[in-house]
């Protein structure tokens, strides 16, 4: 379907516009020159106004040196005729057959951003990637993929610092390698001491024993006479008891003791390098996690730019990273004045294929190779721009002064055309 395009407009007693007739170049770029103050921005006021309707219609619409009111005539390439006059400026379209429409069928096949491209261009970056996304047909699914992304990224996020907080905890803890592996129990140092203890008592009672016999053996050595058989008796039990305990040691108690005295410090040094290892194996935990989360994320990524590389954009270069539009790897802000312009009218063009036209103010940002290369960029992708630029010179299509069109292209002696209201 051939996009429609301006053949002719002619406009009169439009703000600082007394009477101009153009027929823009069909493909490419239509420069509208002249110094400042002398009409050429009320070129495309009149044309926004024409196509795009009563919210384009400016504040102060009429020539203030005219009392006839404004009058737009425009022709389309498809036909169609589009004039607002009379006192009221109503708008009348006519198309080939002769019947009458209105602004719906305008509405069609005019894109209101390309009557004013400069709203697109003051967009924030996100809400220009947005227009983008939404025009290629990719935006629900970019924005499902950047929702986990952000989900991920404030876990891994969480995760991260989670992990930090566990290394520094364990890298805080003391840590006593003489310690035992695991918690010493006081019970059982205390069943040791027990049974030492007891062999002990017995010690003493074979001692008590000794000394018993001997008091005995004594006794009846005093009654020797009239005892010597039991002295015989108890002589062999003295014998048999002093045998029995020359080899009796004592075993001390002593470390046991101590190991009493000191299990709560042991184990306090046992807890703390349990705590340390526990502190370590959770920061590992937490690591790999964090680890794993950034997989799952680079994943979304190449998943958002295998998204993007498959959708047809409307210009070679242009993405979108981050919800910014980057065009050459560069993002809006860095961009140049012309890459810019070059950017917002591809993504108008293709917001409503069906528009073929876009107008463009101010173009004097553009030195005279990147203009003639944007120009050529026009071409190429069949599009009529109509602009503005502040000059005089060859680059011109048309000249305006003082409201009207002075010449064509770059003129040292601008003839004066003398203007009569209601004529072009």
């Amino acid at each position: 379907m051939e996009s429609v395009k301006i053949n002719k407009l002619e406009i009169e007693n439009v703000k600082r516009v007394k009477a101009v007739k153009i027929e823009p170049t069909a493909n490419g770029l239509t420069v509208i020159g002249g110094n400042n103050n002398q009409g050429k921005t009320s070129v495309l006021d009149a044309i926004a106004w024409a196509l795009g309707g009563e919210k384009f219609r400016p504040s102060m619409a009429k020539n203030s040196a005219s009392v006839i009111p404004p009058h737009l005539h425009i022709v389309l390439n498809n036909g169609l005729v589009v004039e607002r006059k009379g006192k009221n400026s109503d708008l009348k379209v006519t198309d080939p057959e002769g019947n009458k429409g209105g602004q719906q069928l305008l509405n069609e096949f005019v894109e209101q951003l390309a009557l004013n491209l400069p709203k697109f261009m003051e967009n924030s970056s996100r809400e220009k990637a947005d227009t983008l996304l939404r025009i290629i047909g990719v935006g629900d699914s970019l924005a499902a993929l950047e929702q986990q992304e952000r989900e991920l990224y404030n876990r891994r996020l969480a995760i991260g610092q989670i992990a930090d907080q566990k290394e520094k905890f364990a890298k805080e803890q003391p840590y006593y390698p003489d310690a035992p592996k695991e918690i010493v129990s006081a019970s059982e140092l205390i069943r040791r001491q027990q049974d030492i203890l007891a062999r002990n008592g017995e010690n003493q009672r074979k001692r008590e024993n000794l000394h018993s016999l001997e008091q005995e053996y004594q006794k009846i050595n005093d009654q020797l006479s009239e005892l010597m058989k039991q002295q015989d008796n108890v002589h062999r039990d003295l014998e048999t008891a002093r045998k029995s305990t020359e080899d009796l040691v004592d075993e001390s108690t002593a470390e046991l003791e101590k190991n009493i005295t000191e299990i709560e410090e042991i184990n306090r040094k046992v807890r703390a390098n349990l705590d340390k290892d526990k502190a370590e194996d959770d920061a590992l935990e937490y690591r790999n996690q964090y680890r794993a989360l950034t997989q799952e994320i680079e994943d979304i990524r190449k998943s958002k730019t295998d998204l993007l590389e498959s959708a047809e954009l409307p210009l070679e270069g242009l993405s979108v990273e981050e919800g910014e539009l980057v065009y050459k790897g560069q993002r809006w802000d860095n961009m140049s004045g012309s890459d810019r312009l070059k950017v917002a009218t591809a993504i108008v063009r293709k917001l409503n294929p069906r528009c073929g036209f876009v107008l463009l103010d101010k173009l004097e940002q553009m030195d005279m190779a990147t203009l003639k290369e944007f120009g050529f960029w026009l071409e190429e992708q069949g599009l009529q721009a109509i602009a503005t630029r502040v000059s005089t010179g060859d680059e011109c299509s048309i000249i305006i002064e003082d409201g009207y069109v002075a010449g064509i292209g770059h003129t040292d002696k601008v003839e004066k055309k003398e203007w009569k209201a209601g004529e072009f």
